[in-house]
C-alpha cells in the first residue's frame, strides 16, 4: 500500500477544501462580521497544509489500488470534518474542538443534527459554511473529487465504489470520471432550479442558498433556530418538498430521463415505484393519525404530516412542525422511515429501499425452500437477475446496519440518555436524518448528549454515511498486510 499515494491526493482534498471557505469568507465580509478572520486563518491553514501534503508525498506511477482508494475514501471525509471545524473554533461557534468536530462532521455527512444553542445568533459566514458542507457531500465529496480531476485514472473506480458502496446502477458513461461529472451537472442544475423557486417565493437570496444547499444533499441545515417553519410559507414547503423527493430518488434515473430521453427507465424502475407509494402511503397513514389522534383538520395534517414524512423518509431533517408531540403511531411511522430512507444512487442515506427489496424477495425465497429446498428462484431486479454474491453482501449489509445501530443503542445508554434519546439518536445519525425523538427531538438539539456520546454520534455519521463496510474494513488486520 503506496501511504504516501494516499497522503498526496489528501493534501490536495484538504486544499481544495480550503478554498471553498472563500464562499462563506465573501458572505462575511459583505456583512462585515468578525468572522471573516477566522476564515481567512483556516483558509491559510487548509490550503497550506494541504498543498505541503501534496508536494511533498508523491504519488508515484500507477493508478490507485483498491485499498489505497478506501484509505483515501475514509480519510477524505475523517479530514475534511477535521479541517472544516477550524472555522466553528476559530469563530468561537465552540469553545470544544470535539463539538466543532461534530458540526462539521455533521455537515459533511449531510446529517443536520446540531450542537448549536441558537443558530440565528451565528454569523452569515457560519450559517452559509455549515450549509455548504453539505452541498459539497451530496453526491459525496470524494466522487467531486474524481469529477474536477483527471490524474486518479482507473483508480477512480474504486474511489466513487468505496464512497457510494453496494447495490448501484450501471454506469452511466462509458468513464467513471464523465459519469461523476454527469451526475454532479444535474446536482448543481437542481440546485440553481431551486434557489431560483425560492427567491420567488420571497426568500432572500442568502436563505434561498442556504435553504437548497440543506435540501439537495438532502442534509438538513438551515440559517434559522424554527427550521422551515421559520418562512411560515406554504409555497417555500412545498418546493422544498419538491426538491427533497427529488434528491432522494436515483440520479441514474434522471440521467436517462433528460440525456437519454428515456422516461420509461424512471417509471419502470421498481425502487422508485417502491419509493413512491410508500411515501404516498407513510403520508396518509400520518394524517389519518394526526387528524384522529390531535384533532388537527385534514388540510394542516396534509401539510405538516406531508413534510415532516417527506423530509424524515429522505433523511434530510428539514422541521415544519414539533413531531415528537405526535401520537404514538405517527411517531412510529417516522422512526421507521429513519431505518429504510431514500433510494441508492440518490443523496438520501439509511438503508436504502433497493435493499429492502431485495431482502424482501431473499426472505421469501427462504420460505419456499422450506416445503421446496429444490426451487429455481432467482432474485431480479428491474429485470436483471442479481449474482449470489450480490445478494449475500446485500444481506450483510442489512444486518451489520442493525447490529450497529444496537450497539450504539447501548452506548449511548451507558453514557445516560434515556432509552427513546439513545435510540432515536442512534438511528438518526446513522441514517443522516439528523433530529430525533426525546432529548434529540426537532424541538431541541444534540447539546443533552454528553461527550463521549458524541464521540459515538461522530462515528455512527461517519459509518452511516460511507455505509458501514468502507469504514468498518479498517479493522480487519488482513487489510493492512503490506504487498
Amino acid at each position: 500500500m503506496r501511504i504516501k499515494a494516499v497522503l498526496h491526493y489528501l493534501g490536495l482534498l484538504v486544499a481544495v477544501l480550503g478554498a471553498c471557505m472563500l464562499l462563506p469568507l465573501a458572505w462575511s465580509l459583505f456583512y462585515r462580521e468578525p468572522d471573516a478572520l477566522a476564515f481567512v486563518i483556516s483558509i491559510v491553514i487548509s490550503v497550506g497544509v494541504g498543498l505541503l501534503f501534496y508536494r511533498f508525498m508523491p504519488a508515484g506511477k500507477g493508478a490507485l489500488s483498491r485499498r489505497e482508494a478506501i484509505m483515501l475514501v475514509v480519510g477524505g471525509w475523517v479530514l475534511a470534518s477535521a479541517f472544516g471545524a477550524l472555522p466553528y473554533m476559530l469563530a468561537g461557534s465552540f469553545h470544544s474542538y470535539l463539538d466543532a468536530y461534530f458540526e462539521a462532521m455533521s455537515g459533511f455527512t449531510a446529517t443536520g443534527a446540531t450542537l448549536l444553542p441558537s443558530i440565528e445568533s451565528q454569523p452569515h459566514g457560519i450559517l452559509m459554511w455549515r450549509s455548504l458542507t453539505q452541498w459539497l457531500s451530496g453526491m459525496g465529496i470524494i466522487t467531486l473529487f474524481v469529477a474536477l480531476f483527471p490524474m486518479l485514472g482507473m483508480g477512480a473506480a474504486y474511489l466513487v465504489e468505496a464512497e457510494m458502496p453496494g447495490l448501484q446502477s450501471e454506469r452511466l458513461t462509458a468513464r467513471i470520471r464523465d459519469t461523476a461529472q454527469a451526475v454532479w451537472l444535474m446536482y448543481l442544475s437542481f440546485s440553481v432550479l431551486e434557489i431560483t423557486l425560492l427567491l420567488l417565493g420571497g426568500l432572500s437570496l442568502f436563505d434561498a442558498i442556504t435553504v437548497t444547499f440543506g435540501t439537495m444533499p438532502t442534509g438538513g441545515f438551515a440559517a434559522t433556530d424554527l427550521s422551515i417553519a421559520a418562512y411560515n410559507s406554504l409555497f417555500v414547503e412545498c418546493v422544498v418538498i419538491f426538491f427533497m423527493v427529488l434528491a432522494a430518488v436515483n440520479f441514474g434515473l434522471y440521467y436517462y430521463l433528460f440525456w437519454k430521453r428515456q422516461p420509461d427507465r424512471l417509471f419502470k424502475n421498481p425502487e422508485f415505484r417502491f419509493y413512491m407509494i410508500l411515501l404516498v402511503g407513510a403520508v396518509l397513514l400520518v394524517v389519518i393519525d394526526l387528524v384522529h389522534g390531535l384533532g388537527m383538520s385534514v388540510g394542516d395534517a396534509f401539510r405538516y404530516g406531508g413534510f415532516q414524512v417527506a423530509s424524515v423518509m429522505t433523511t434530510t431533517g428539514f422541521v415544519t412542525a414539533d413531531f415528537d408531540t405526535w401520537p404514538a403511531l405517527s411517531k412510529a411511522i417516522l422512526l421507521i422511515l429513519m431505518v429504510l430512507g431514500g433510494s441508492a444512487g440518490s443523496t438520501a442515506g439509511s438503508i436504502k429501499l433497493v435493499r429492502i427489496i431485495v431482502m424482501s424477495k431473499y426472505l421469501r425465497r427462504r420460505v419456499v425452500f422450506t416445503f421446496n429446498p429444490k426451487a429455481v428462484i432467482p432474485i431480479k431486479i428491474g429485470g436483471n437477475t442479481l449474482s449470489d454474491g450480490v445478494v449475500s453482501g446485500i444481506i450483510a449489509m442489512i444486518v451489520l446496519y442493525l447490529v450497529t445501530i444496537v450497539v450504539a443503542f447501548l452506548l449511548m445508554s451507558a453514557v445516560g440518555l434515556d432509552h427513546v434519546s439513545a435510540l432515536s439518536s442512534v438511528i438518526a445519525t446513522m441514517g443522516t436524518v439528523g433530529p430525533g425523538l426525546g432529548l434529540v427531538g426537532p424541538a431541541t438539539n444534540y447539546l443533552a448528549v454528553p461527550a463521549l456520546g458524541r464521540f459515538v454520534l461522530i462515528l455512527c455519521m461517519l459509518v452511516g454515511r460511507l455505509e458501514l463496510f468502507t469504514v468498518f474494513v479498517l479493522f480487519s488486520p488482513s487489510f493492512w498486510r503490506w504487498r
